[in-house]
Formats: structure tokens, C-alpha cells, sequence
């Protein structure tokens, strides 16, 4: 029997969530062909004895390269054939909500499906995204102005299927020949503005992300909370994505007001602020994972 659709889970120190999403996937998947694989980028807590106690997943040990090497490595181990269903650990999907992503899937042009998602409390999560530009790098969501935000806040926007930039990775189906067109996720991000980058290139060889209310899922994320180390990865990271998309001109415009932006959060209210600050001016100060440490404009 052919694989319609594999699914890829990328693990590290998972053990709290990682049982109730493969609980999920069989009412997920319903009668949809299907295999699941777990990449664990070398957990310590119990995550891999859990997972090697189970029957319904195949399971890679890796050292920890980074989210998108996992992924990577996932669908490498995995048949290949079939779309790939990226997921994030501490997600849940809802019944049938795999073959109903597939149908969009399966539309002309679609290379990306995200679904609709719930916080942990069955709130809508609000995972669509608009691409990065000058005006949106301030992160201004709460004026709600399309041009000052990048997240979309308005709920009505969630209620009907249409494409959309990109949109938030934890739960994303990617059309086979979409994935392999692009060379898989970049892995110089090794964490955070992958799907970013992702959903942007495949955009530009002729591949549509759409959004779509008909399949659901929840995501919990955040539960370990920001370090200093991952509010640092999310602001280099923000620049290399719009950079390597918008040019090296723009790239220096929108890394200064990186800067500005973080200098007045961390005078403000956000004390990690100040060494993101420092690491955007010192490149040796920046995370080793990232290779971004050669050039003051993070590449």
C-alpha cells in the first residue's frame, strides 16, 4: 500500500507531550495511508525510552542540529512518497483532520496547508502571518494595520480557506514534490523563521500556503518559556530570513531598526532585550548554532 501522507516529529526533551500527539494521529489520519517518524535530537529527560516503547512510529536518534536538520532528517528515514506532515511535539490534531489538509493539498498550485488551531484552552490560535517588510519589523500586531503587522489578528480572517504568506510550523502539510523543489527546510536557521523562509521560497518558485478552517489541531508551545539564548535566535533569525529575501540594501535598514526596536524593549520591560542588544552588535556574541557570528549583518 502506497504512503499518502508521512508525518514528521522532531523531539527534544519531549517526554510531557509527545504521547498524547501519536495518541492522536490514528483518528487523525482515519483510513488516509500513512507512516509517522520521530527524529530525537538528543534528549535527556525519558523522551526516547518512551518512544521506543511504542509500536505506531519509527524512531531516529540524532545529535541536536537544530529543529529543521530534524525535520530533514525525518523525511529522509521516511518512505518517500507521499505529502509530509510536519508537527511539532506539544501539538494534537483533531479527527480527520489529515485527509481533510490533503484535499486542500491536493488543489493546483498549493504546496503548503496550515490548519486551524486552538490554544491548550480552545481559543483560536492566531498562526496566520504576513511576510516580513520595514513596516512590520516592529512587530506592531495591536494596531491591527496590515501594513504594521505581521501576525493577523482579526478572527474573521480565520473563518474561511485562502492563501495566506506563510504561517506559524507547528502543524504544516507540504506537498512532496514542493519540499524536494526547495531542498527541504534550510538548517542554517536551526531554530525559529524556518517556516518563514520556508513558506517565502516556495512562494517564489510558484508554490501557494493556504490556511484552512476544515481541519483542526491544537497547539500548546511556549511551555518552556523564552531564554535569553531563543529571544536572541528569533532576532538574528528575523534579519537572515527578510535579508536573504529582500536584498543586502533593505537587509541593513531593517537590522538597525532590529536594534532600535530591541534597545527600547529592553528600557521598557524585556530584560533579555539587552543581551539580543549586544549580540546583533557583537557578532562573536551570538548563539554558535546559528553560524552568524563572521559579519555584523547576520547572513
Amino acid at each position: 500500500m502506497s504512503t499518502d501522507i508521512v508525518a514528521v516529529v522532531v523531539t527534544y526533551n519531549s517526554e510531557q507531550h509527545v504521547s498524547e500527539l501519536l495518541d492522536s494521529l490514528p483518528a487523525a489520519f482515519g483510513s488516509t495511508p500513512h507512516a509517522v517518524v520521530v527524529v530525537d535530537n538528543g534528549s535527556t529527560d525519558g523522551t526516547v525510552g518512551l518512544l521506543e516503547q511504542r509500536s505506531d512510529c519509527t524512531v531516529v536518534r540524532s545529535t541536536n542540529d537544530g529543529y529543521a536538520a530534524g525535520i530533514n532528517r525525518a523525511v529522509r528515514a521516511a518512505p518517500d512518497e507521499g505529502a509530509i506532515l510536519i508537527l511539532n511535539p506539544d501539538a494534537t490534531l483533531d479527527p480527520e483532520s489529515a485527509p481533510r489538509m490533503l484535499s486542500v493539498l491536493r488543489k493546483p498550485g498549493v504546496g503548503i496547508v496550515a490548519p486551524r488551531v486552538r490554544e491548550s484552552d480552545g481559543s483560536l490560535s492566531r498562526t496566520i502571518r504576513r511576510a516580513p517588510t520595514l513596516g512590520r519589523v516592529g512587530g506592531l500586531s495591536f494596531t491591527g494595520l496590515p501594513s504594521f503587522a505581521e501576525r493577523v489578528e482579526d478572527a474573521q480572517e480565520y473563518d474561511d480557506e485562502h492563501v495566506v504568506d506563510w504561517a506559524v510550523g507547528a502543524i504544516l502539510l507540504v506537498d512532496r514534490s514542493c519540499y524536494d523543489a526547495l531542498g527541504g527546510l534550510d538548517e542554517t536557521y536551526f531554530l525559529y523563521s524556518e517556516e518563514t523562509d520556508f513558506c517565502l521560497r516556495a512562494r517564489a518558485k510558484g508554490w501557494s500556503t493556504v490556511y484552512t478552517p476544515d481541519a483542526g489541531a491544537v497547539h500548546i508551545g511556549g511551555g518552556s518559556g523564552e531564554s535569553v539564548a531563543t529571544h536572541t535566535m528569533k532576532a538574528v533569525n528575523r534579519v537572515r530570513v527578510y535579508g536573504r529575501h529582500a536584498g543586502p540594501a533593505r537587509a541593513w535598514l531593517y537590522f538597525g531598526m532590529t536594534i532600535a526596536i530591541e534597545v527600547r524593549r529592553a528600557i521598557r520591560w524585556h530584560g533579555a532585550s539587552w543581551p539580543t542588544v549586544r549580540a546583533l552588535l557583537r557578532p562573536a556574541e551570538r548563539p554558535a548554532a546559528l553560524g552568524a557570528s563572521d559579519t555584523l549583518l547576520p547572513r
